[in-house]
């Protein structure tokens, strides 16, 4: 059976070292909690994909020595890679290879920050990479990308691009363009790293989805991270 490996790159969750951008809104206990909640809602996702056994699913994950916290947020099954060294374009790369090196015919790592990423964009990327040679990537609305995906290492799809960044999207098709990388860009999403982005968060979970979401599909279930709001929202009322 052709496998694809999608994988969540992630920190395990710690108070002043994760979601920062959160503070405010949140203080860095709840930034490290909602880390959480994010990482394991993704998660739940992608091993839903798992059904048929076509899309194993893993952490790409830093720091080495964290492996039994991390493993409280993922399902059962669920692989742990540790991420490499250098800045995100080599640690991107490292992941990819890391994981094509296992077997797989194509690896897809997924930001922890998009907690209801719904699953038909993941699934549409695994089938993407079963179809040859390509570049797959969801972008996200802050000029970056939500996933990433690639059928065989191409490391200079990742050097010298200015991360964090609104033009990492628009550069890494251009690199694409410049290796001759065929790329297959799926719907939007969204990352969940600022006040307005949660904001939009709790509207979706609101029931009012974004508008670049697909016309007459659900939210895709997040309990964990709803379960947050929820609790936040009740505590600032009282």
């Amino acid at each position: 059976m052709t496998t694809i490996a999608v994988a969540i790159i992630c920190k395990t969750p710690r108070p002043g070292k994760s979601k920062t951008r959160l503070s405010p809104p949140l203080p860095p206990e709840e930034c490290a909690e909602i880390s959480g909640c994010f990482i394991a809602d993704l998660a739940a996702t992608i091993a839903g994909l798992s059904e048929g056994g076509d899309a194993p699913g893993y952490a790409v994950y830093t720091p080495v020595g964290s492996e039994e916290e991390l493993r409280h947020l993922l399902p059962d099954g669920f692989g742990l890679v540790p991420q490499g060294e250098g800045d995100l374009g080599r640690r991107l790369d490292r992941g990819i290879t890391d994981l094509l090196a296992q077997g797989h015919a194509g690896a897809i790592l997924v930001n922890s920050d998009s907690p209801t990423l719904p699953r038909h964009i993941l699934r549409a990327a695994v089938q993407a990479l079963k179809s040859g040679d390509n570049a797959v990537i969801s972008p996200a609305l802050d000029g970056g990308y939500t996933l990433i995906g690639l059928s065989r290492p191409h490391p200079g799809l990742f050097a010298d691009i200015p991360w964090s960044t609104g033009t990492v999207y628009s550069l890494t098709l251009e690199r694409a363009r410049t290796l001759g990388v065929p790329v297959i860009s799926l719907d939007p999403w969204y990352d969940v790293d600022d006040a307005r982005s949660y904001a939009m968060l709790e509207d979706e979970l609101d029931g009012r989805p974004p508008p670049f979401s697909a016309a007459g599909r659900p939210v895709q279930e997040a309990p964990r991270t709803r379960a947050f709001v929820q609790r936040r929202r009740t505590a600032m009322a009282s």
